[in-house]
């Protein structure tokens, strides 16, 4: 039987699963921050990109799957995120794009396709537009390119699981760990603010992408979705049926089928 966590009890209590074992991890010291990454795999190099507030623990059950099918996967923990420290500026997206640059240099990856979830899923679209030459395709799910893309909040049981698991991550993780409240405040206030991509921007974007929505996601509008692939060049419109602002979590295999999918359609 698939498996399926789609009220995240599981994640809550046990986090994703656990990351594969590799020799290829540490740290890039990088405009005023450490940024942890890790390498595993060979072959067309992936960057997957969390979400805000989380780590790159949360991509747990794509790493397998993405070297079992022959790609090089690279993970990051954001600035100020999981094991990645930050100093005192202010949060962008942009600044959190210029780190995958120097993780990317560091690790000699002249070109990755990115997939990104929410936060991760707006850096990606930023190094697409900004540096194309370094990417070679955006998978973008659960996200939106202007403040207008987002539903007004409300807290659910779901997102209170995911919000008690980050929790916890942040105090076994961060360099940081008694600075979870100032971090959620930093964190969110980028997040009403940016980013702010036009419909000229928008048209800009000269890689592949794809724009993925969950049925029932949390945060973004579906109209949002709708708006991003009409405008930007050449974009296609996922929807992922049953799931929410966290299937890479709840139903794992059909996110990895979508995102596979995408990859197998971009060049290497």
């Amino acid at each position: 039987m698939e498996f399926h966590d789609d009220e995240l009890h599981r994640f809550e209590a046990e986090g994703a699963a656990p990351l594969p074992h590799t020799e290829v991890e540490g740290h890039v010291d990088h405009d005023g921050a450490r940024i942890w990454y890790a390498s595993y795999g060979n072959g067309a190099p992936v960057i997957l990109l969390h979400g805000g507030l989380g780590n790159s623990g949360n991509w747990g059950y794509q790493i397998t799957p993405l070297i079992d099918a022959g790609h090089q996967v690279i993970v990051i923990d954001s600035r100020g995120h999981g094991r990645s420290t930050r100093d005192e500026r202010p949060y962008t997206y942009e600044l959190m794009a210029s780190d995958v640059l120097a993780v990317m240099d560091r690790l000699k990856i002249d070109k990755a396709a990115i997939a990104g979830w929410s936060d991760g899923a707006c850096i990606g679209m930023v190094l697409g537009k900004t540096h194309p030459e370094r990417v070679s395709g955006v998978f973008f799910f659960a996200c939106n390119m202007d403040p207008s893309g987002t539903k007004e909040f409300v807290a659910t049981p779901i997102i209170e699981r995911c919000f008690s698991r980050h929790t916890k991550d942040y105090a076994a993780l961060s360099a940081t760990p008694d600075q979870f409240d100032a971090f959620v405040e930093a964190v969110g206030l980028m997040q009403r603010t940016e980013p702010n991509y036009t419909v000229a921007d928008l048209g800009e974007i000269n890689v592949p992408v794809a724009i993925v929505q969950s049925e029932h996601d949390e945060f973004i509008k579906r109209e949002h979705a709708d708006y991003l692939a009409r405008h930007i060049p050449g974009a296609k419109l996922i929807l992922l049926p049953g799931v929410s602002h966290f299937a890479p979590l709840q139903r794992p295999a059909q996110f990895n089928a979508a995102l596979l999918g995408f990859l197998a359609t971009i060049p290497a």
